[in-house]
């Protein structure tokens, strides 16, 4: 069955963006765009779709032009915004809101030594730049191991409460929303304007951090990643890891994402152009631009990889596994597929311990467009990269 329209597919790095399209009658459309080009264009996968909407109309559309979707069967992209801006900590500033008592929850981490003989150890990076205690505190009731849990009867005690999970939960501190309010906009008038929010027990009894989020809501705060919502697992740990992460990342990749659909005729805000537009996941699968946050967008671009040499280069006759190396501008991705995908639930990309269902891809900030600076008396490379432009000197 032949397509219904154009379909274009985009992989946007932080050097070079590529173009595949199949027009209807003809031949299949590839070629490259440097990302960043100011003197011809102010986006380049909106100066790609142009190009290539010209070829399927036969037409001249000049450049600014807010671009019809109509010929358009589908846009698949993948993009590494997230993942350079996490590579070279250009990120917005984070304040992590936590239980009273937890500040240090980050900087202690879970004590892990990957190289356990290694004298030298040292503390992985932090993304957040200041932390807010709120006085609040849940606990579980009982043992999570208890044969009978329902032997605990709510009814008979306010304090007590049924979480998410079915356990008992005892509220020992209800946040005073008033206080919560008053810090918040002090950190507001500090200039920050991106929370990342994880509570003890939240992934059981997220309503303290519901009020407290409405509250920042209230202020303004354009950012918001609340850990229940966003990865409603056991452990606060990896929970406020991966909060921070998206909050650190999510105006980068919303900046960008605002500005490429004001491109388009009607800004792709009706559900039919909408979903046209499908972006890479970590986890190699693809959702619509509105559901599209900075922390399922790290691995965005590689992942993108990874599902086509699985699709174009593994022999399932044969077996025999295949490796990807994709080294770009400013980082280089690799990977391996046996027959089926592989993902992990816990990694650490950048010296940042995320917690997300993500393609087993191994991430490097070493790509053809790293810096070389000297620094302390030798040679350092990277991880800040010459991007598209000016563009690597050699």
């Amino acid at each position: 069955m032949p397509p219904r329209g154009v379909r274009i597919a985009i992989d946007r790095g932080g050097t070079f963006c590529d173009f595949w399209a199949q027009i209807p009658g003809q031949e299949e459309v590839i070629f490259k765009l440097l990302s960043v080009f100011p003197e011809e264009y102010s986006d380049a996968p909106t100066e790609g779709i142009r190009r290539i909407l010209e070829l399927a109309t036969k037409t001249k559309i000049p450049p600014g032009t807010p671009l019809d979707l109509a010929p358009v069967e589908s846009i698949r992209m993948g993009t590494t915004v997230a993942t350079n801006a996490l590579l070279e900590r250009a990120g917005d500033p984070v304040v992590l809101v936590t239980t009273k008592g937890f500040r240090d929850l980050l900087k202690i981490g879970n004590q892990a030594r990957p190289s356990i003989f290694d004298l030298s150890v040292e503390r992985l990076q932090k993304l957040y730049s200041k932390v807010l205690e709120v006085d609040e505190r849940v606990t579980i009731e009982g043992f999570a191991e208890d044969p009978n849990p329902q032997s605990i009867d709510i009814a008979s005690d306010p304090a007590l409460t049924e979480g998410l999970t079915g356990e008992a939960i005892r509220v020992l501190r209800v946040p005073d929303l008033d206080t919560v309010r008053r810090d918040l906009e002090a950190i507001w008038e500090e200039g920050f304007h991106s929370l990342a929010i994880a509570f003890v027990h939240s992934y059981t009894y997220p309503d303290h951090e519901r009020a407290v989020a409405q509250v920042a809501r209230e202020i303004g705060f354009k950012t918001l990643a609340v850990s229940s919502e966003l990865q409603p697992m056991i452990k606060v740990l990896s929970r406020a890891n991966s909060a921070v992460a998206d909050a650190y990342l999510n105006p980068i990749t919303q900046t960008y994402l605002d500005g490429f659909r004001k491109s388009f005729k009607g800004e792709l805000k009706d559900s039919a152009s909408a979903n046209k537009l499908l972006l890479s996941q970590s986890d190699g699968g693809l959702t619509t631009s509105s559901r599209f946050t900075g922390l399922r967008a790290i691995l965005s671009g590689p992942a993108g990889g990874i599902t086509g040499y699985a699709k174009t280069c593994y022999d399932e006759k044969d077996g025999t596994p295949v490796l990807g190396f994709d080294m770009g501008g400013t980082s280089t991705d690799v990977s391996r597929f046996s027959g089926a995908f592989e993902h992990v639930f816990e990694t650490a990309i950048a010296e940042v311990s995320i917690q997300c269902p993500q393609l087993d891809i191994n991430t490097v900030a070493a790509g053809g467009g790293s810096m070389l600076f000297w620094r302390n008396r030798m040679f350092v490379v990277g991880p800040e990269s010459a991007a598209a432009n000016p563009g690597p000197a050699c």
